[in-house]
């Protein structure tokens, strides 16, 4: 890995830190109901403070195209209300008991509520779209929960089967994750301009920075420090999910290695087996390959801007930077 001056997320959303404040009372008006404890359950979701990567990408992708606007505040909202479901679903299904450093809603108010809370966001941005007749938002919006839902699924299939290769795994990335930072970049773009061109290249930008950003958090999961990521190392590898590093690996392992290593990922929390994965991915390199891919989808990421004048894509490309060198 290349030796590069870090970059702070404060740092590359500096310039639009009227914006974020004005996005943060958008979202915050969005979430207000009249039962008591949906009330309860979003005021504990905004204590949940996150990097706020999705909403900062509406907001860049908007000011390349042309200028932040009431739309952009709520495509922003819209995404925001969509991320978040996804995550307080997952931890259902991963039965999680923390989310960004505090007790996760399922691990508070069981999984009804927490499954419940995830639609009611869900199907309060989809109305927040209808009501401000933003029918090109929930066209782009709907299309993403889709991927995000196969994409969920595919994972599931071949994570019960442990037969993951490279293809399976850039699909499931891409639908999973790829494509709601797409996603941000598109509803950005179309809430400052009609330019095809532009939104195009902001839709190929967000796809690769997405897929990126996702071999960077697989990478941590085996490399991270858990105190920083909030995460406990090999968590994937203990939920039997086989990631890029792994998948690497076993590609290059003869047959009996590999047979070996698939016995101790199905019995990855018993014994030494989590260290021995860990070993095996260290002696093939795996980190440093997939660190090498994620280069590649970054770069990618920042060739998609070169239609747009270099002045206006400095935040972007710094942003693309801060995906790879964050730790956490």
């Amino acid at each position: 890995m290349k030796k590069t001056k870090k970059i702070s997320l404060t740092e590359i959303s500096k310039p639009l830190q009227a914006e974020l404040t004005a996005f943060n009372l958008h979202f915050k008006e969005a979430l207000k109901s009249k039962v008591p404890l949906v009330d309860l359950v979003t005021k504990y979701l905004l204590r949940q403070k996150g990097k706020k990567i999705r909403p900062l990408l509406v907001m860049l992708s908007a000011q390349i195209c042309g200028g932040i606007n009431e739309r952009s505040f709520r495509g922003a909202t819209l995404v925001e209300m969509l991320h978040t479901a996804t995550l307080i679903h997952d931890d259902v299904v991963d039965e999680a008991k923390e989310r960004r450093g505090l007790p996760s809603i399922n691990a508070v108010w069981k999984n009804k509520v927490a499954v419940l809370m995830g639609d009611y966001l869900l199907s309060r941005g989809l109305m927040l779209a209808v009501e401000s007749e933003d029918f090109d938002f929930l066209r782009v919006i709907t299309a993403s929960v889709k991927r995000m839902s196969e994409g969920e699924l595919r994972q599931i299939h071949k994570t019960r089967k442990l037969d993951i290769d490279e293809k399976s795994y850039f699909q499931i990335i891409s639908d999973k994750t790829a494509s709601l930072i797409s996603t941000c970049c598109e509803i950005g773009a179309r809430s400052a301009t009609d330019d095809e061109n532009k939104i195009k290249a902001l839709v190929d930008y967000g796809e690769n920075l997405g897929i990126a950003f996702q071999i960077k958090d697989d990478i941590l999961d085996y490399k991270g420090k858990s105190k920083i990521t909030g995460k406990p190392l090999g968590g994937d590898i203990k939920e039997k999910k086989i990631t890029l590093p792994l998948i690497h690996a076993l590609s290059l392992a003869d047959e009996k290695e590999r047979q070996s290593i698939i016995k101790k990922i199905k019995k990855s929390t018993r014994g030494n087996n989590l260290q021995d994965i860990l070993n095996f991915v260290d002696k093939y390199e795996g980190i440093e390959f997939s660190y090498k891919v994620a280069e590649e989808y970054a770069g990618k990421a920042k060739e998609a801007l070169s239609i747009f004048e270099p002045e206006t894509r400095t935040s972007l490309e710094l942003l693309t930077d801060f995906v790879l060198l964050r730790n956490k």
